[in-house]
């Protein structure tokens, strides 16, 4: 699908004062908690005048394209392994024996990339956890939360390796943007209290939430969100599927996380069952909800700090993250945490509803102005974008 590097022809990138930017941004297809996270941020870009084309693939990029419709052009292209199994083991076999096939698609995004800027004159390229797409040629930025990789308990004495193989990784973009506060996050050691010094190459914006807190009274007991990446998204459905009618004497609404399907709705049980909601009636369920019962992913917490919401935490199988998150904010009391495996509908959501659930974060909007001020694309955008390029240095 692309060509050479060395073949690609290279275009001066022309600062255009007068005219909007034109933006490249890549968003990680892992369960729907990237593309969930990226939508105020793409959405800001769009309203401020700015052209962006999204690259994605799978359900990702079928969500970003059922919320953002016609404001953004789209550019579907293949994503890294998911070498999900169902069991953790089975995960980290499968990811190492894929990690030729991982390295081998960096190359072509990044192959992809330089092709892209040189055809279509990008002036920012932002990429959400897909390390491939990133420029030399104009102002690059990561999204990314996870400086420090939470390794296997075997693999721990690596920790510091793999981190500054990480940080040499991600050093041909501008900055690192960390969806995070810099004192009192949510992130934990993922992102705080790091072994290499980031201070010039990572800047943290905030919590990242496209849900908004609305004034609703709570009227459903236990909201039920499935996600992640298959297979194990579906062994969760089929667990909860099996335990929500013994959730006797609560009203309860579950989610199965399916873009893809056309929209159903349905009863089992006492519990009412969507195949999928969109942003907006995802929004209104968690503030409708007293308890949410979801995985622990990243932009799952972040969602929740927003709205200060009680939770019981069910990490996906074999994602190290997910399980530090969810241990972390179970440690401090914050949520009631249980693997899947462990999962007990109905003695684990008594559990969860004594916690106080996460503690509440600044509200996304001043990450979402914080992220324009540093990619140059709020006021006086097209000045930044005509100043000289000094690749790799931090602004």
């Amino acid at each position: 699908m692309s060509a050479p590097a060395t073949d690609l022809p290279r275009k001066r990138q022309t600062p255009r004062r007068d005219a909007p930017l034109r933006c490249l941004f890549a968003v990680h297809d892992w369960g729907l908690g990237h593309a969930t996270r990226d939508l105020p941020l793409i959405r800001a870009l769009a309203d401020a005048g700015h052209a962006v084309t999204v690259l994605s693939t799978g359900r990702a990029l079928t969500l970003l394209r059922q919320e953002l419709g016609g404001r953004c052009e789209y550019f579907d292209y293949p994503d890294m392994p998911k070498p999900l199994g169902r069991t953790a083991a089975g995960f980290y076999l499968r990811m190492s024996l894929s990690m030729p096939r991982v390295l081998w698609l960096f190359r072509r995004e990044r192959a992809l990339t330089r092709r892209l800027v040189s055809e279509r004159s990008f002036d920012r390229v932002i990429s959400d956890s897909r390390f491939g797409v990133v420029s030399t040629e104009v102002p690059s930025y990561y999204i990314f939360h996870s400086l420090r990789q939470i390794m296997p308990r075997p693999l721990r004495p690596f920790d510091r390796l793999v981190e500054r193989n990480q940080r040499r990784m991600l050093s041909d973009a501008r900055l690192v943007l960390v969806p995070d506060q810099e004192v009192d996050g949510i992130a934990g050691r993922l992102c705080h209290d790091l072994a290499c010094d980031w201070s010039e190459r990572a800047a943290y914006l905030g919590i990242l939430s496209s849900v908004r807190a609305d004034p609703v009274a709570p009227d459903v007991d236990v909201f039920v969100s499935v996600s992640g990446a298959e297979p194990q998204r579906s062994y969760f459905e089929r667990t909860v599927l099996e335990q929500v009618p013994r959730l006797r004497g609560r009203r309860v609404e579950v989610a199965l996380g399916r873009p893809d399907l056309p929209y159903r709705r349905w009863q089992h049980g006492d519990a009412t069952v969507h195949s999928y909601l969109d942003r907006a009636g995802q929004q209104r369920m968690l503030n409708r909800a007293r308890l949410v019962v979801t995985r622990s992913g990243y932009t799952t917490l972040m969602e929740l700090a927003e709205l200060g919401r009680r939770a019981l935490l069910v990490p996906t199988v074999g994602q190290s993250e997910q399980e530090y998150l969810a241990d972390y904010h179970h440690r401090r009391g914050h949520a009631h945490a249980v693997r899947q495996s462990e999962l007990d509908l109905a003695r684990d959501v008594p559990l969860a509803e004594r916690t106080p659930g996460l503690p509440r974060a600044h509200p996304t909007a001043e990450s979402v102005r914080r992220f324009l001020e540093l990619v140059g694309a709020g006021a006086g955008a097209h000045e930044v974008a005509a100043q000289p390029e000094q690749d790799g240095q931090a602004q």
